[in-house]
């Protein structure tokens, strides 16, 4: 009897060897991939990361969500009245967005202490940003936010910074249907395949 259970273990202990890597292979092809988002900024420049890796993400299949706090919580506004700021930031030299391409080419590196001291620069290179991804036939900010959406890309607002700021949920678009601390949105981090923090 101890002979006939010990063969019958081994044969399906060798039918699991041989079957388990092929149904194991089939269940992570059936699986949607996931990725969750924190986005803390609310500038033009820093507006765009987190809408362009959701919408392509979630056009690829993906489960996405992105969870917006701090200054990222004016992206949920209803009108964005996002700015970017040259001042302190090198990696961001000005560039023309009219005028020939030779003129649209050049780089303008303004010295930070010119663009603390000329009243509205900041509005001036806010702008020149919005002509040029003009130009460039790029999607602005809502647009990106509403084919988000239309993709699926679940928005999340953190309660927390809501209630910090003062906000009241009639700011933000109606498509934001969580408002959750961090601890109910780590667990979903946890688990996703990718996880950024923008």
């Amino acid at each position: 009897m101890n002979v006939e259970v010990a063969t019958l273990d081994r044969l399906i202990s060798e039918r699991l060897d041989a079957l388990l890597p092929q149904k194991l292979a089939e269940i992570e092809a059936a699986r949607t991939p996931s990725m969750t988002i924190i986005a803390t900024k609310g500038t033009l420049d820093w507006a765009y990361p987190p809408f362009i890796l959701a919408s392509t993400a979630a056009a690829l299949g993906w489960n996405v969500s992105i969870f917006f706090t701090f200054y990222g919580l004016n992206l949920l506004k209803k009108k964005i009245d996002a700015q970017v700021s040259p001042l302190g930031n090198p990696a961001m030299p000005m560039k023309m967005p009219f005028g020939p391409k030779w003129f649209r080419s050049i780089q303008w590196n303004i010295p930070n202490l010119i663009q603390a001291a000329v009243p509205g620069f900041e509005s001036m290179a806010t702008s020149f940003m919005k002509q040029t991804i003009k130009n460039a036939g790029v999607a602005d900010i809502e647009e990106l936010r509403s084919l988000s959406l239309e993709a699926g890309v679940n928005m999340i607002a953190c309660q927390m910074t809501v209630d910090l700021f003062g906000y009241d949920r009639s700011e933000f678009i109606p498509e934001v249907k969580d408002y959750v601390g961090a601890a109910t949105f780590l667990p979903m981090a946890k688990d996703a395949d990718v996880s950024l923090y923008i």
